[in-house]
This record gives structure tokens, sequence and C-alpha cells, in this order.
């Protein structure tokens, strides 16, 4: 389960988290124990890398397009994990299939409400271009019009995406059905419930974690609690704490947005707003106009880099959901759930 509000600690229990494991009450041959390990082996090195190098890491948006990122590459595992268990669709029982459909159609809508918030933010770069173009070669009604640019901007950046809200409560539905379902009789069942479970914590937390930035308001960050031993669980562990510290850190000190790519650019508008209130060129001007050009540059080919990525995690979940339904349509024949499910 999750708690959305408050600093609270995850709670994790566990005694040496890289002990070789199998799912409870199950045998598990030694080839599908390699799988298993494998998989959770994988996907520990993969939270690993996602580990920002130093608080100003946090949130920029190179670091939010590795994160995604990694949950195209984590999602992919998953696929391959599928394959290697040999379990035809036929053989899928109906809740491992409402798992899978259910946390899907979520995950899309959530990429829908992320693509449109990265969108809305790269519609604003008009204004920044106009500002530096009309600071160019400054007279007063260029003046005049940089300042329109510049209230323009910061209308546009304080508005709220309606979007955002049904994010949020995609993100609320997945959080109340983290638990791992319980799977009797199906030694791969038990695999499949177990990888897929720790598919969801990781991609759930980079949801939050985006929400968070997105959102202007730590209130959505999640602090997720794993109670299982999982390969997987320390480093999860240290990158939840590391991050949602950080996060929260930087809105108790006051700032208007997380996103360190866009507080560049604040601090430039801030900066070149009195000049232009006042309308009369100083001396430092070129040099302000200069470095808040480079800043909008970085902020809309960073937001194009990741809206891109979001893109990419968006058709592999798409793509895994119509593969499962084919399949499912088709009544399994001998098409196995793999590559995605087909």
């Amino acid at each position: 389960m999750s708690h959305a509000q408050g600093p609270h600690k995850p709670f994790l229990h566990f005694g040496n988290p890289f002990r070789k494991i199998s799912p409870k009450g199950s045998y598990l041959s030694p080839k599908l124990l390699s799988i298993l390990n494998n998989f959770e082996e994988t996907l520990s090195g993969r939270i690993q890398k996602l580990m920002p190098a130093g608080k100003e890491d946090v949130l920029r948006l190179s670091w939010m397009k590795c994160a995604i990122g990694s949950l195209c590459e984590i999602h992919t595992d998953v696929k391959t994990l599928i394959t290697d268990l040999e379990l035809p669709v036929r053989d899928w029982e109906d809740k491992w299939v409402d798992v899978y459909l259910d946390n899907s159609v979520k995950l899309l809508d959530i990429c829908i409400a992320f693509t449109s918030e990265i969108s809305r933010l790269n519609q604003g770069n008009l204004y920044l271009q106009c500002v530096a173009h009309n600071l160019s070669n400054a007279s007063p009604k260029q003046f005049l019009r940089a300042r329109s640019s510049l209230d323009g901007w910061k209308n546009h950046v304080e508005s709220r995406n309606p979007r955002l809200d049904k994010c949020f409560e995609m993100m609320d539905g997945l959080a109340q059905k983290l638990d791992l379902p319980k799977i009797k009789n199906s030694a791969k069942g038990k695999i499949l419930m177990q990888a897929m479970y720790g598919v969801k914590v990781v991609t759930l937390l980079v949801c939050s974690i985006f929400a968070a930035a997105f959102s202007g308001s730590a209130q959505k960050l999640m602090d997720l609690q794993v109670t299982e031993t999982f390969l997987w669980v320390g480093a999860f562990a240290n990158l939840q704490g590391f991050v949602n510290t950080e996060i929260r850190s930087l809105y108790s000190s006051g700032r208007v947005t997380v996103l360190k790519d866009l507080e560049a650019v604040d601090s430039g508008v801030k900066q070149l707003y009195p000049i232009v209130e006042k309308g009369v060129e100083d001396a430092i001007l070129l040099d302000l106009t200069t470095s808040f050009g480079k800043s909008a540059n970085n902020l809309s080919q960073g937001l194009d880099s990741l809206g891109k990525e979001v893109d990419r995690f968006f058709q592999i979940v798409l793509t895994g959901r119509d593969a499962l339904l084919s399949n499912l349509r088709v009544g399994g024949g001998n098409n196995k759930v793999g590559g995605l499910v087909k």
C-alpha cells in the first residue's frame, strides 16, 4: 500500500536482499529459479542506474528522460521473462489477465496526462523566443513587447493542467492494488505475478516523482512500502529515499517549481523583468539575454526529448495490451505471451 502525503519512510523488511529467492510455498526447478533471479537482478541493476549522482540531478529533464527510458527497458524485460516461462495465454488465470489489463489501462492514462503537461510547458517556449528576439535589439517598443511576453510566460506556466487530476486518480488506483497477488498451484504463475509486482512498484515510484514535479506540490509524492524480500528491494529503498527526500526539501524551501531546467528559465525571467519594466537598456542586458536564451533552448530540447521517451513508453504498454487481447480473442492457440505477448 502507499501513503500519498507526509514524509513517511517506507517500511522495508529484509535481511540479505541479494540471497537467491523463490516464491513462498512453491517448488521451482533450477531453470525457473534462474529465470526469476535473472529478472530480479536485472531489475535491481536498472534501479541502481537511476540513482542521481547528486541532489542537483534530481528532476533534471535529462534524469527524468533516463527514468522513463528505464521503465521502457523494465517493461521489455518482463515480456522477455514471460517468453522464457513458456506460459501460453490459454494457461493464464483470469485474475492474472485482469491485473495486467487493469494496470496497463491506468498506465496509458498516466502517460497521456504526462504528455499533455510536457506539451503544455513546451508551448510556452514561444513566449521565451519572443523575449529573446525583442531584446536582441532593444528599443522602447521592443521592451514593451518583451514585457508582454514575460507576462504571458508567467501566466502560462502558472496555469493548471486539468489532465493531471486524471493522472492522480490513476496513480491512486494503482497504489490501492499494490499487494502481491496470491497464486496457488502454479510456480510459473507466482513468478509472473512476482515479476509484475516489481515492475508495478518501480513504475508507480517514477510516476509519483513525475506527478510531484509537474503538479508543483509534493502532496502526491508516494512512499511505497515493500514488505517482501526481493533482490531489488535494497536498490529501490535507496532510490526512493534519496529522491523523495530531495523533492520534499525543494518544495519546503518555497520553490514554485522543482524542475531544474524550468527553474533556470524562471531565474532568467526574474532577472530580466526589472530591466524590461524600466524600459532602459542596461549594461548587463546582453549577457542576461544570452544566458536566458540558452536556458530557454535547453528547456525546449529537454521537454522534446522527454516527450519522445514518454511516447515510447506509451507504445510499449499499448502494444503489450493489444497483443494480449489479440491472443485472448484467438483463444491462445500455440502463441505465447512474449515479445510482446505474441
